[in-house]
């Protein structure tokens, strides 16, 4: 069988090819992509190509590089030996962007009824943006920020809210994005960046500040400023990884005031349930769909653009020259001619 996929050919460039894809291996299944997220600012990290030497960013693109890491899908065949999925399942995976794929059938999570395929293709995203909200070791009261309100950024708002912070300060200079976080849990929408955020914020809290802050921007410059709308002893959530960090710089009170920073990236799930942390990622995004099902989340008004991925050099592109006005960019593999 033929099938499509999105490939960076080089920095700044896109293209689409077609492969075979053949039956499914023992322990595989065989998936029809259903519909995939840009993850916009790692992918748009991955196509600029500009990277400091040494870091995760350097090691892990390599041209031609696959773009794309969460996936709704149909399952159309099954490997000998698969016994938990079945043909016609929906199901979610991080694969790249891709129309048929083979994959080990422990991969893939089925989505339950009330989770829809486009729920679905946010999977991966609400893992990671689960654990960050973990990361923080949150208790119940405490006053919060999230600098960025992209993608991420409006997951962890979410989750604030359903964890019970006292008051969630939304923080993005892009028109519209604080007033939508509004919508979904924030008490406090500041359309500015985080410098501009500080005398606010000292003047809403009464001088407290905030507990935690998570930069979820991945620029170099919004660590410094993050840290200045901390108390003593308050604490940054790193969630966006710059590719830059030699330009990345701590804010100029940290060890006076005992700040901690924290960090957290996708791969942190534990790869087997224990009394410590029961917190797979299978369990994590099984959490995610309760709360969906439950309407104590949603994704669906996150979409801001559905695409055919035959349109993808055009969509990568548009996003290179103002990534602004969109939020969850969906490729519909249905419209894949």
């Amino acid at each position: 069988m033929k099938s499509t996929y999105i490939v960076f050919t080089e920095p700044n460039a896109v293209d689409l090819f077609e492969e075979d894809v053949s039956s499914p291996e023992p322990g595989e299944v065989l998936c029809a992509a259903e519909r995939s997220l840009i993850s916009i600012g790692t992918e748009l990290h991955c196509l600029r190509g500009v990277f400091d030497p040494g870091t995760n960013w350097a090691g892990w693109v390599r041209y031609p590089f696959r773009p794309g890491y969460s996936m709704s899908a149909r399952v159309i065949a099954v490997g000998s030996g698969v016994q938990d999925v079945r043909e016609g399942d929906r199901v979610g995976v991080a694969v790249p962007h891709q129309q048929l794929f083979r994959v080990g059938a422990n991969r893939v999570q089925k989505l339950p009824d009330g989770v829809s395929y486009e729920d679905g293709a946010w999977l991966s995203l609400s893992n990671t943006t689960q654990l960050a909200v973990r990361r923080a070791e949150l208790a119940m009261g405490e006053t919060v920020g999230v600098v960025g309100l992209g993608m991420l950024g409006q997951l962890i708002v979410q989750y604030l809210w359903v964890c019970g912070a006292r008051q969630i300060f939304a923080i993005d200079p892009v028109p519209g994005r604080a007033a939508r976080a509004l919508t979904r849990g924030a008490t406090h929408a500041l359309t500015m960046d985080a410098t501009q955020a500080r005398a606010e914020i000292e003047k809403l809290t009464l001088g407290r500040m905030l507990d935690a802050v998570f930069d979820v921007t991945g620029h170099p410059s919004a660590l410094a400023p993050s840290t200045e709308l901390l108390r003593k002893l308050g604490r940054v959530v790193l969630v966006g990884d710059t590719p830059t960090p030699s330009q990345q710089h701590l804010g100029p009170r940290v060890l006076s005031r005992s700040l901690a920073i924290l960090a957290i990236h996708a791969s942190m799930n534990p790869s087997e349930a224990s009394p410590f942390n029961p917190w797979t990622g299978e369990e994590t995004r099984a959490l995610f769909m309760d709360y969906i099902v439950q309407g104590r989340m949603t994704v669906a008004d996150l979409t801001t653009r559905r695409c055919s991925p035959a349109d993808a050099p055009a969509v990568y592109a548009d996003l290179l020259t103002d990534r602004s006005r969109d939020l969850g960019v969906i490729f519909d593999w249905s419209l894949l001619s």
